[in-house]
């Protein structure tokens, strides 16, 4: 089946469905680092561009896939929903699944576990109204990256609709994929050689293993065996109740350090360490900065859950014994 990828970023949900036999004809970002990578790593032929303004583009497709921009719903930002620009992009997904005579069969949104309470659940419903005005029977689940191989406590819903006129009420025994026991711990994915540049100095280590300031207290834990959810800021190095820190006494006899600045063994995760808590091949070529790979792989899907949800549709095809 072929697939358009909207909000495509560095590939996460893309990945999970090419893994499955899909057949990924169009992607599409705005944020040119993210484009960069995705050419070098996943497919060349993302275009760059703002999605409203060339949402036309988008082909005819069997299945649409995208993360849409999480930030309206999401419980670190203003949560403003649609009263916010990046909000009203659904909007858009709305516009392209209009645009052709054959709509898609399938539809795969995912965005942040708050979308289903934001504004009381109306905002959540009146997405799924509209796509079922379209035509839709809608399926809404938050699933855990750690439940998928990923030692990474990661929850974001994954929306699946099935065009009615296609599946007919078929469409209604898709199920979502079942949890799999984690047999791994962020231990087993660190790496064995880290540079000195990823250590804390002793200077900057109360502030991070605070447990809050002002009104909010939040215990700040460090060596997590399966790690908060990476976020798309990391890079700033936020406290340790909102980020991942390890203790890394091996690395940490390698080198020397400073009078001036003295190090700690307490380092952050580096960005490849992102990269396998994120589920992404170990071939991943980095062509960007660290400050935009912890972006780019805080913003990710994680390939593990795209890659479960993609192959669960698989075996309701095929359930219902669907030829296309």
């Amino acid at each position: 089946m072929t697939v358009a990828s909207l909000f495509s970023g560095i590939g996460g949900l893309d990945l999970g469905f090419m893994y499955s036999g899909y057949n990924l004809v169009w992607a599409n970002d705005f944020e040119k680092n993210a484009v960069d990578v995705y050419k070098e790593n996943v497919d060349e032929r993302i275009v760059l561009g703002d999605i409203t303004e060339i949402y036309e583009q988008v082909p005819e497709t069997d299945v649409l896939i995208g993360g849409f921009p999480c930030q309206p719903f999401s419980m670190m930002g203003k949560q403003k929903g649609f009263d916010d620009e990046r909000g009203t992009l659904f909007f858009t997904i709305q516009r392209i699944i209009e645009l052709h005579e054959q709509q898609p069969k399938i539809l795969v949104l995912e965005n942040v576990k708050n979308l289903l309470s934001h504004d009381h659940g109306r905002t959540f419903k009146k997405m799924k109204s509209i796509l079922e005005d379209l035509g839709y029977i809608v399926h809404a689940k938050v699933l855990n990256t750690s439940d998928y191989g990923l030692p990474q406590n990661r929850r974001r819903v994954f929306v699946v609709a099935f065009l009615r006129d296609e599946f007919g009420d078929a469409a209604y025994e898709y199920n979502y994929p079942e949890p799999v026991k984690l047999n791994k711990t962020v231990y087993d994915l660190l790496d064995e050689d880290v540079d000195k540049k990823y250590f804390l100095s002793y200077k900057i280590l109360p502030t991070i293993i605070a447990n809050g300031s002002g009104n909010y207290h939040s215990k700040s834990e460090i060596g997590l065996e399966v790690a908060r959810p990476l976020t798309a800021t990391m890079h700033k190095m936020h406290r340790a109740n909102q980020d991942n820190y390890y203790e890394d006494f091996d690395n940490r006899a390698k080198f020397t350090d400073t009078p001036e600045r003295p190090i700690s063994s307490v380092r952050r995760l580096t960005p490849n360490e992102c990269r396998k808590l994120q589920g992404f091949p170990s071939d991943w070529k980095y062509v960007t900065s660290d400050t935009q790979a912890y972006k780019q792989f805080g913003n990710a899907v994680s390939v593990n859950v795209s890659y479960a949800v993609a192959q669960s549709i698989n075996e309701f095809l095929r359930k219902i014994n669907y030829h296309g």
